[in-house]
Formats: structure tokens, sequence, C-alpha cells
């Protein structure tokens, strides 16, 4: 159930943000009519089900809605359901959970990306008949694996640091580097978001900006409010991590922290076979 409730998400996510363009011609459709008329083409070229009449007046069917409204409810399912895992972040609180279930949705999309990779291999070199769509599909859920892992990666604390200095001082001096670092990023996010929405999401997204190739997926309308999103939901996250780590006892970092208990007993273990 709960590698379950994470591919359900994802197939519900796949399916909404690949008929988005039917959300906008429903909820906001574009006063400009040439804006319109290219927003309407993509959406009956790239409709899955265009033979499903749409809903509440617009151009959205009945599976697009469901879809949608899915989401949310696994979301929240996903959520409740996640179980830490003992190689994980331990000292994690109930905020972390959107961060822990983002990092199983990652684990379903680099499987998703493996399958499609896997599949486009076979069709390429074993039956001579290589797909116009594998590779940008494939280049397409990376860009989601590569935001989505740094947000989950943000909450296990598991982003490159330089401890040299930060193992060297006092604990409150450590709450000091954690505020300060954190202020930066929160405000590195800030000026990130109010320099480029306009441009992503009024531009990009709610023109519904295509890839321009064969497949022609719509990588710069997702990918790019993708990362606006995300680097929200990180600086949220390091301003909880600072929170949840304020009254934590000093880490001290070694060499032996590179070491993988698990690999060592395997290693032990074959050593002592032979």
């Amino acid at each position: 159930m709960e590698w379950l409730i994470p591919f359900c998400f994802v197939v519900c996510a796949s399916w909404a943000i690949w008929h988005i363009p039917a959300y906008i011609l429903t909820l906001a459709p574009h006063e400009n009519p040439s804006t319109l008329a290219q927003v309407t083409a993509i959406h009956e070229t790239k409709d899955v089900t265009p033979g499903l009449p749409g809903l509440f007046g617009g151009v959205a069917d009945i599976v697009d809605w469901v879809a949608l409204a899915l989401i949310p409810v696994f979301l929240v399912v996903g959520m409740s359901g996640v179980r830490v895992a003992h190689m994980e972040f331990q000292h994690w609180r109930p905020v972390d959970r959107v961060a822990l279930f983002f990092g199983r949705v990652t684990m379903m999309l680099i499987i998703s990306m493996t399958g499609v990779m896997l599949y486009e291999v076979f069709l390429r070199y074993a039956l001579e008949a290589p797909t116009l769509w594998a590779n940008e599909l494939t280049l397409w859920i990376g860009g989601f694996v590569f935001l989505c892992s740094g947000f989950y990666g943000m909450q296990q604390r598991s982003h490159i640091r330089i401890f040299l200095l930060y193992d060297a001082v006092s604990r409150p001096l450590q709450r000091t580097f954690d505020v300060v670092w954190t202020a930066l990023f929160v405000l590195f996010a800030f000026f990130l978001v109010y320099g480029s929405y306009k441009q992503v999401f009024l531009i990009k997204f709610y023109k519904w900006e295509m890839f321009g190739t064969a497949f022609d997926p719509p990588i710069p309308a997702t990918i790019q409010p993708a990362v606006l999103v995300i680097i929200v939901l990180v600086a949220v996250q390091a301003v909880m991590n600072v929170i949840s780590d304020w009254n934590l006892e000093p880490e001290v970092h070694t060499a032996a922290d590179d070491i993988d208990e698990d690999e060592l007993e395997a290693i032990k273990r074959a050593v002592g076979d032979d």
C-alpha cells in the first residue's frame, strides 16, 4: 500500500498535467483569439480521450476532472501512511510527511523513467523500430525527478555540506550558522519566484509552451513552474529543519559516516565464508 498510493498519485498527476490545456480552456480561456486558437489546437492534438464530452461548459472531460480530484486524495492518504525506513533521517516530525511522500513519488518516477528507457532500448536494438517520444519523455520525467529529489533531500539533510568549520564551533554558534544559511536560502527563493513568476506562469504555463520536437511535450510549460513551486517547498522545509533540529545534540562527523554498515556486514560475511 505504501508504494501503491505514490504510483496512483503519479498516474493521476501525469494525466492532469498532460491535460492542463483542457483545464485552462475550461476555467480561464484566453482573451487573445490567436492564443486561444493555439492552446485549443494543442489540446485537440494531445487529448487522450477526444471522444468524451466536456463538463461544466468546458472542454475538460470526466476523466480529466476525476484525475484532478484524486490528486489531493492520494496526497493526503500517502502522507498519512508513509513509513520511515531505517536508513532515512529518524528525527522527523509530522510536517515532514509531505517531503517523505514526495520521496516515494520520486522513486516511482525513477522506476517509470527506467521502464521507458528499457522499452526504447528494446525497440531500437531488438526490433529496429525506435520511438519518437521515449527520449523526450525520459528527459521530462528526469526534470521532475531532479526537482522532487531536491525537496526530499532537504528533509533528509542529505545535501552536500562541509563540516570543517561547523564541527569546530559550539552548539549555539552552529545554530547561528543554521539560521544564517537558511535565511539566505529563503531570500534566494523569494527573489527567484518574485523575479520570474510572471514569465513562468503567464507566458510559459498559461500559453502552454511546448518543446518544439516530434513528440513535442510541454517541458517548458511544466518544468519551469515546477522549479518555482519546488524551490518554495524546499525553502519551507529548510525553515522546518532549523526548527526541528534546534534542540538536538550536535552531531560529530567522522570518516566513519561514509561507511555503509549493511555493506560492511556483507563484506565480513563474504570474507568469513572464504
